[in-house]
């Protein structure tokens, strides 16, 4: 009787193994049947949430349901990544993933909620996020060595203005400020369309920011654009050039793409990625990225998992450079 009892659980156990990859593939089949949830670690009009918008409408289209976005601001982006952490992993959430919320916020926690090499299934990373540099253009800078003469000259105020502390604008800000050897009293505001309109306004002089917060009022006259962070010239922001143009080896750019809860399917991540790779080769996804002076650069799971863990080298040792306190 104990013999036969082993057998049937044997037999159960092989059977469930078995099924467990066929039922994935049945769900991948079938995927996506009703809307996805993408969570934003950022407030709405953000410069995440607008390119997580612009991509979320490409997949919405390619998929035929509709990406709903979920925007869970607050602590620097951990709230987000740990909602996403602990989401069913059936492919119905994504979390845009963000140099911010992803690398810097873990960084300044003592006890670390999350660790994105480890508790997240990679997805693609779609896109590149150039920091652009602006002044108030009331001031007489027209380019980065301007702006450092001027700094060096005591001239005041001179202030910095960043999206908060800890946030991509305020490393980059303060990596520019090592590499130039300059000083520049750092004002954190509460997100990046604040910070953007205290430049604008006079309140602070100068910004290090990524592009979507600033283009806009770039454009409108209301900002002055004097270089970039990309380590080279871009066609995205002609007349704009790089930093490094000035500090030679100078780059802080950040980056964008998706995550998905640990342990969903491979089946689904490999179909969603597809539709994202196909959703960035529309002409609307094209326009939006490049209007945002945005680069589209799509990297798979290996690839993107290796920009991570390289993003989070470099701000560990920004951060400790700079003596920020962990939470």
């Amino acid at each position: 009787m104990r013999s036969r009892m082993l057998v049937s659980l044997a037999v159960a156990a092989s059977a469930l193994l078995v099924s467990a990859p066929v039922a994935a593939q049945g769900a991948a089949k079938d995927y996506p049947n009703r809307p996805i949830r993408l969570i934003v670690p950022n407030a709405p009009g953000s410069a995440v949430d607008t390119l997580s918008r612009i991509v979320g409408n490409g997949l919405s289209e390619v998929i035929g349901q509709q990406v709903v976005m979920d925007n869970r601001a607050g602590a620097a982006g951990i709230i987000a990544m740990e909602i996403a952490k602990a989401a069913a992993p059936d492919g119905y959430t994504l979390i845009s993933a963000t140099t911010a919320a992803s690398t810097i916020a873990r960084l300044l926690q003592k006890n670390a909620a999350f660790d994105p090499s480890k508790d997240y299934d990679f997805v693609v990373q779609y896109a590149e996020t150039l920091n652009v540099l602006v002044v108030n253009p009331s001031l007489p800078i027209k380019s980065v060595k301007d702006l450092i003469a001027y700094a060096k000259s005591g001239k005041t105020p001179f202030n910095m203005a960043s999206a908060g502390a800890g946030s991509q604008s305020h490393l980059s800000g303060e990596y520019f400020k090592q590499a130039g050897k300059f000083e520049s009293l750092h004002v954190p505001y509460k997100g990046g369309g604040p910070s953007v309109a205290s430049v604008v306004a006079g309140e602070s002089q100068w910004t290090l920011i990524p592009a979507p917060a600033a283009m806009s009022q770039v454009k409108a006259g209301r900002l002055r654009a004097i270089a970039q962070t990309l380590p080279r010239a871009t066609p995205l922001l002609p007349g704009i050039p790089p930093i490094a143009d000035t500090l030679p080896g100078f780059d802080y750019s950040g980056w964008m793409g998706f995550f998905l809860p640990k342990g969903t399917p491979k089946a689904i991540n490999d179909k969603l990625r597809a539709a994202v790779v196909k959703a960035m080769a529309t002409p609307e996804v094209k326009k939006g990225m490049a209007f945002q002076a945005t680069e589209i650069v799509v990297r798979r799971p290996a690839e993107f998992r290796k920009v991570v863990q390289d993003s989070m080298v470099q701000n560990e040792k920004l951060v400790r450079s700079l003596g920020l306190t962990a939470n």
